[in-house]
């Protein structure tokens, strides 16, 4: 510690943090969900160089809670109904700052220990709560776009005589085109997996979905056989449990048994609603699921983790090892042959305890105390739904197979007269200030999105958004009128 800031002063400040932490997740629902703020306000405040001498705790705590709090977008906030929520539960918390004063690399096991062994007890917790076979095993990775990556990159290296760990795929010309498959309703992350693995997006094949937006089998079928005729080589079959935009489950089993046909690598994205497969009515919409090669979830989503957090759950660990470990002389250890070292696992070498605060949340919530809250979102969000469909003035566009509710107000139609009554209505309720919703596009339409998965959404959450929508959508439909 340097010698104008004992140790005595950090502890000082370690408490009037947690203060500060402590008073902000319970008072957040009394700032607007998003800050009344304007690009650039942040760093207009801020100097633009950095000082000469060091300063006190107490300013650096004191400048924190005056220009940093109030101005970021509060996903803790109950009425953060937008996106997928990551709300951290305090137990959450709790774990990142332990985390934080331990600052371990976890990268060997001999360098953290505890954080190796950990991480795969809690990952293993996860995986008999969402009830999968043994066989899985998991490690964490940041957010599920990096969790995507690594299964693709274990798809594609598993292929040995591609040798393209070894050779590359610059300048040969005895390589295939190289295919990854997913909906059209996919996340974005398997088109980044695809560019920076060096696929490219034109070998990305965006499957057509049924009316309720989950993945058609017989297009993928067609989209296989297709390339395959074509001289090209598909790898992976992306299917997702929870699409981004309407949470729709794609059919796992009819994918898996393809997938098992064609010899295809098969990677669900269950980010979000993977979590909800601890509860075994959700469990049961995922039929299938075990089938997958790679499954990535992510607690920091709806279990209630601090961001960020991200599970990858793979059947064949041994598919990631061949793909990315590489043990320089100066990471050998005398105990490398008998011990599972997490850097072998993907691209990162450093890697933060973030078993920490998952093994924690669990512990303090319980299997049960996690099912009883999804459970009460999925309530939620059904009631929501009911509300719409009932009212003459909204109609629902999708599914509800849990808490996210799509629809529009139908002032305006269905073209873009009412798209641009619906980005009115959005930006409306919005900028109120109680809640914060999103929105998406589905057949060519603009559609608002709102979605229960914080941790402290309760029912006036969500009746206060729903008021806002009626209220706004009259007022404005009423201006519009000659």
């Amino acid at each position: 510690m340097a010698d104008d800031h004992p140790p005595y002063d950090f502890r000082a400040a370690l408490h009037r943090a947690a203060d500060l932490v402590a008073d902000y997740v319970d008072g957040v629902e009394g700032y607007p969900v998003l800050p009344p703020v304007a690009p650039g306000d942040v760093a207009a405040d801020l100097p633009p160089s950095p000082p000469a001498t060091g300063e006190p705790y107490e300013r650096l705590l004191e400048d924190y809670r005056r220009l940093i709090e109030p101005r970021v977008t509060h996903w803790n906030h109950p009425g953060f109904l937008a996106y997928f929520s990551s709300s951290g539960s305090e137990p959450g918390i709790l774990g990142e700052t332990l985390a934080a004063g331990l600052s371990v690399n976890a990268m060997l096991w001999r360098t953290a220990p505890a954080a190796s062994e950990l991480e795969e007890v809690v990952c293993d917790w996860l995986r008999q709560m969402i009830d999968l076979p043994p066989a899985f095993r998991g490690h964490i990775n940041d957010t599920a776009s990096s969790s995507t990556l690594i299964a693709l990159a274990a798809a594609r290296d598993r292929q040995p005589e591609l040798a393209v760990r070894q050779r590359g795929l610059a300048g040969r010309s005895d390589l295939p085109a190289m295919v990854v498959y997913a909906s059209e309703h996919a996340h974005s992350s398997v088109d980044k997996a695809a560019i920076a693995l060096g696929f490219g997006l034109e070998n990305v094949r965006r499957i057509a979905c049924d009316e309720d937006f989950r993945l058609a089998v017989p297009a993928l079928a067609q989209a296989i056989a297709a390339d395959r005729a074509a001289g090209r080589l598909p790898l992976a079959v992306v299917a997702t449990a929870g699409t981004t935009s309407t949470t729709s489950i794609d059919p796992l089993r009819p994918i898996a048994e393809l997938c098992a046909a064609e010899d295809l690598w098969l990677h669900v994205d269950a980010a979000w609603a993977g979590s909800a497969a601890i509860c075994p009515e959700y469990r049961a919409l995922m039929d299938g699921l075990e089938r997958a090669d790679s499954i990535v979830v992510n607690p920091h989503k709806w279990l209630f983790t601090p961001m960020d957090c991200s599970v990858l759950l793979v059947r064949d660990e041994d598919a990631l090892r061949a793909a990315f470990s590489l043990v320089p002389a100066y990471l050998h250890t005398a105990e490398q042959d008998a011990v599972r070292n997490l850097m072998d696992l993907g691209v990162q070498l450093g890697r933060r305890f973030r078993a920490l605060k998952l093994w924690l949340v669990i512990r303090h919530f319980g299997v049960e105390g996690l099912r009883a809250t999804i459970r009460r979102h999925c309530r939620l969000g059904q009631e929501l739904a009911r509300w719409i469909d009932r009212h003459p003035l909204f109609e629902r566009l999708a599914p509800v197979p849990f808490s996210v509710v799509c629809f529009r107000a139908t002032h305006g139609g269905g073209g873009e007269a009412g798209d641009r009554f619906n980005r009115r209505l959005l930006a409306a309720v919005n900028a109120a200030g109680p809640v914060f919703l999103s929105h998406t596009e589905l057949g060519g339409r603009y559609v608002l999105r709102l979605a229960v998965s914080n941790l402290r959404t309760a029912r006036r959450h969500v009746e206060t958004a729903w008021r806002l929508l009626q209220e706004h959508a009259e007022r404005l439909a009423a201006e519009d009128r000659p």
